[in-house]
C-alpha cells in the first residue's frame, strides 16, 4: 500500500489488516507512555484546504504517538487562499521532504492529483463529496469491537447521503467487508450512483437493523429544498427514543460528527449506552496510526 485515495482501492485483506493494526495499536492508548518510535524521523504534513478540527487532530495525534515529525499546514489565509496551486504546494512539500501527506481539500479527485506529483504516500482525509476512507475504516473498526464482526451485519446509513464522503467510503468498505448496507433518507438526498440497497423509509428498516449510521444535516442545504423543513425532516428521518427501542437489543448507534443534537439525533440517544459516538474519536486515532504505520513503517 503507497497511498490511501478511496475505500473502493481496499480489499478484505488489506482492510482487516489495517483493522488488526488497529487493535494492536489500540493498546499503546492504555500505556504510561503513549509513544512508539516506529516512525521516529519521518516527516507527515498535514494539510488542510478546509477547516475539520477533529480530523486533523486525530492524525496529528496518531502520527506523534509513532514518534514523527508533524507539519500542520492550513490553507486558509496562507500563499494558498493568495492563488498559489495544488501543485505548487505539491512541490514545496516535496522539497520539504515529506514523507507523508494527509489532504483534505474541497474538491473531489484533489488527493488523486497530488499523488501523481510528490514521492511521499498520500492520504485522503475527505474530498469534496467523494471519499474519506479513514472515517469508514474507524467506523468499521468500532462496528467490530463492539459487535464481533463485519460479515453479516445489516447497516442503515441515514440521511444526505448525496453529499456524503462518510457514506461514499463505508458503501465500498463495508461491501467489501461482507456487511449488507440500506441506505435511508429522502429521495432526493440518496444518489442513483451508488449500487447497494435503499429505502425511503427509516421505521422499516430499524427492526432489522445492527447499526445505525446517522449522518449530519447540512443546514445549508435546506435552501437547496432537498427537504421541506428541518422539523419535517427530523420527524421523518431523526433518530429519537420511541425509534431507538424499535432497534434489536443488541444494535448500535454511529455518528461521524459533528452532530446536530435535535435534527438528526436525539439528545437521549446520542448519550446512550447503544450510541458509539465518543468511541469512534478514540478508534480514529488508532486506525490513523495503523494506516501510518502501514504505509510508512511498515515497509521490510
Amino acid at each position: 500500500m503507497k497511498h490511501l485515495l478511496s475505500a473502493a482501492d481496499l480489499d478484505a485483506a488489506t482492510a482487516t489488516l489495517v483493522l488488526d493494526t488497529a487493535a494492536e495499536m489500540s493498546t499503546v492508548a492504555g500505556r504510561e507512555v503513549k509513544k512508539l518510535p516506529t516512525l521516529r524521523g519521518r516527516t507527515v504534513v498535514n494539510l488542510f484546504y478546509e477547516d475539520s478540527t477533529r480530523t486533523r487532530i486525530s492524525f496529528e495525534a496518531a502520527a506523534k504517538r509513532l514518534s514523527a515529525d508533524v507539519i500542520n499546514f492550513s490553507a486558509k489565509g496562507s500563499s494558498v487562499s493568495k492563488g498559489e496551486s495544488l501543485k505548487d504546494t505539491a512541490l514545496t512539500l516535496q522539497a520539504m521532504g515529506a514523507d507523508a501527506v494527509v489532504i483534505r481539500h474541497p474538491a473531489s479527485g484533489a488527493p488523486h492529483r497530488l499523488a501523481t506529483w510528490v514521492e511521499g504516500s498520500v492520504l485522503n482525509a475527505g474530498d469534496g463529496t467523494h471519499e474519506h476512507p479513514t472515517q469508514a475504516l474507524l467506523d468499521a473498526y468500532t462496528m467490530r469491537s463492539r459487535l464481533g464482526r463485519l460479515a453479516g451485519l445489516s447497516v442503515a446509513i441515514v440521511g444526505d447521503v448525496l453529499h456524503s464522503r462518510v457514506a461514499r467510503s463505508n458503501v465500498h468498505l463495508l461491501a467489501t467487508l461482507g456487511a449488507k448496507v440500506t441506505l435511508v433518507g429522502p429521495p432526493t438526498l440518496i444518489p442513483p450512483d451508488l449500487r447497494t440497497e435503499v429505502s425511503y423509509d427509516l421505521d422499516a428498516v430499524l427492526p432489522d437493523a445492527d447499526v445505525v449510521m446517522m449522518l449530519r444535516v447540512q443546514r445549508e442545504r435546506m435552501n437547496a429544498s432537498y427537504f421541506p423543513s428541518e422539523r419535517e425532516y427530523a420527524r421523518r428521518y431523526g433518530l429519537d427514543g420511541p425509534r431507538m427501542r424499535r432497534l434489536p437489543e443488541h444494535a448500535i448507534v454511529m455518528h461521524p460528527g459533528p452532530m446536530n443534537r435535535g435534527m438528526e439525533i436525539a439528545p437521549e440517544v446520542a448519550d446512550s449506552t447503544r450510541s458509539t459516538i465518543v468511541e469512534q474519536v478514540a478508534n480514529g486515532v488508532s486506525v490513523r496510526m495503523a494506516v501510518l504505520y502501514l504505509l510508512l513503517g511498515g515497509k521490510s
